[in-house]
């Protein structure tokens, strides 16, 4: 084996598969050609490891011999494909040599760039044993590929799927490095991993959504996405032709503001004229930025926001987009239907920070440009004057060249009309005001707008009972029987 830093060529990593004498299996590709059999048969000693390959295209071959699936690019395809292949290696081989070899399967199904113009995407799988006769693990991702000209898609294919295949046998053990080397001699220009997932006794240690993490951590994708239920989503499948709702926040833990502000957006955002009779996804999104603050990533914290939005029932997703325009831009990707993100006042004010954008050659015109084309609109939840004025003190009063309005009583509260951005800006963030692309958050419950998630993470820290009231009762419920945060059970003083 090679050191562990080298980087193998992609014939490399075959060659050595194909003279690992118990690796043997059948790889199965529909829509880019046999792009990953090529390379293991150009490799050498592909009779040693290759069963069997098939590239069933005609649909009416594919359906006989897989089933029908709703779409042919699909993770459900894939699957169809994996199953039937392992299978049929099994009752064909199991009996002359399932006592000596590790059967595998690789399958793929993909959308490479054609005449339609269609996007260029698809699913790749390997479900392999790690012992001769043991049950299979499985390794499934979704791949977008970059390159313009369509052999170009189909090499990127081939060396990803090698890749695959490669790090299931070789680097199972390290799932950091088995990501990583996903795009080994291909590079995240050419090849996005936006989704990822292992099963299997080879992974029972392996957490998805950490490892989905990962992705955008080491670049190879900018967004990862999950389900209620801690499961890893495909963005697009989450997001292809729905109106999209999304909240950004720390979610340190989620409290009653973070909840409140969605709900009273959500209320507003599906009674728009673009909203109305379609469906909706509501997201809540977390930066890499935020969860780098402390300088390293914490997986417990991670993990620990990420279920605690599970509890309530929300979508959580995490992304490196800091500025809200690539944001948006991000999910222009995959709908055409209606935006809405909903922030509060301090957010509202970063967006108008001229700093963000200076590596723009059109600057904050062309951030916003580029925000709110297509139907964009930011919801904006009210704060109170003497938090606005602690915040604008703390940031020196030059956020977005605001100063304090002490000419409000502390009852006032500051909104989306009458928050004070740059003299210069002011003519700008009236004509969003005026034209709706900005608007006020309605019905929002004035009794929770005190609470910050730091504040209810140091109460939680320091053993104050009181944050339990800042937080809605199952997550309070979650806190503490996962002892997230830094839990601890309040000491009681001993009775005299």
């Amino acid at each position: 084996m090679s050191e562990k830093n080298e980087l193998l060529t992609t014939n490399r990593k075959a060659l050595t598969i194909n003279l690992d004498e118990a690796k043997y299996g059948t790889f199965a590709e529909i829509g880019a050609g046999q792009e990953v059999a090529r390379i293991f048969f150009q490799a050498g000693g592909a009779s040693r490891t290759v069963a069997k390959t098939i590239s069933a295209y005609d649909m009416a071959f594919s359906d006989a011999i897989y089933g029908k699936a709703a779409r042919y690019v699909s993770e459900e395809r894939l699957a169809l494909m994996l199953n039937h292949e392992y299978q049929l290696l099994l009752e064909r081989l199991a009996h002359t040599r399932g006592d000596r070899s590790t059967f595998f399967v690789f399958a793929n199904t993909v959308a490479t760039k054609g005449y339609k113009g269609n996007e260029a995407h698809g699913w790749l799988g390997v479900r392999f044993q790690s012992e001769p006769g043991g049950a299979p693990s499985e390794v499934v991702l979704h791949v977008r590929m970059w390159d313009k000209e369509n052999v170009l898609q189909q090499d990127a294919l081939g060396i990803a799927g090698t890749n695959l295949i490669y790090a299931a046998f070789y680097y199972r053990d390290d799932p950091e490095r088995f990501i990583q080397s996903l795009v080994d001699n291909l590079g995240v220009q050419r090849l996005e991993v936006d989704m990822l997932k292992f099963s299997g006794p080879a992974f029972t240690s392996v957490d998805n959504r950490l490892m989905s993490l990962h992705l955008v951590q080491f670049g190879l994708t900018n967004a990862v996405m999950f389900g209620p239920e801690g499961q890893v989503l495909q963005p697009a499948e989450v997001l292809y032709r729905r109106a999209v709702l999304v909240e950004r926040g720390s979610f340190q833990p989620v409290n009653h503001v973070n909840v409140d502000m969605l709900n009273c957006a959500t209320a507003q955002f599906v009674q728009e004229p673009a909203v109305k009779g379609k469906e909706v996804v509501v997201i809540m999104e977390i930066t890499m930025n935020n969860l780098l603050s402390a300088g390293t990533l914490d997986p417990k914290d991670f993990l620990s926001r990420v279920d605690l939005l599970g509890e309530l029932g929300f979508t959580a997703m995490i992304s490196n987009y800091s500025e809200y325009y690539r944001l948006t831009s991000y999910f222009r990707r995959y709908t055409k239907e209606m935006i809405g993100v909903t922030l509060g006042i301090s957010n509202l004010l970063e967006v108008f920070n001229e700093k963000y954008y200076e590596h723009l050659e059109g600057g904050i015109l062309e951030s916003f440009g580029r925000m709110f084309r297509q139907a964009v609109k930011l919801y904006i939840y009210p704060m109170r004057q003497e938090t606005y004025d602690r915040y604008l003190q703390s940031s020196g009063g030059t956020s977005a060249g605001s100063s304090p309005t002490h000419a409000f009583s502390s009852d006032v509260l500051i909104t989306a009309k009458n928050v004070q951005v740059a003299p210069h800006l002011r003519n700008l963030y009236a004509h969003l005001l005026e034209n709706h692309y900005l608007d006020c958050i309605a019905g929002f419950d004035r009794d929770v707008l005190s609470i910050f998630s730091r504040d209810v993470l140091r109460r939680i820290q320091e053993r104050d009972p009181l944050w339990e009231t800042m937080v809605p009762a199952k997550v309070a419920s979650a806190i503490k029987a996962r002892k997230l945060f830094g839990y601890a059970e309040p000491v009681v003083a001993a009775a005299s």
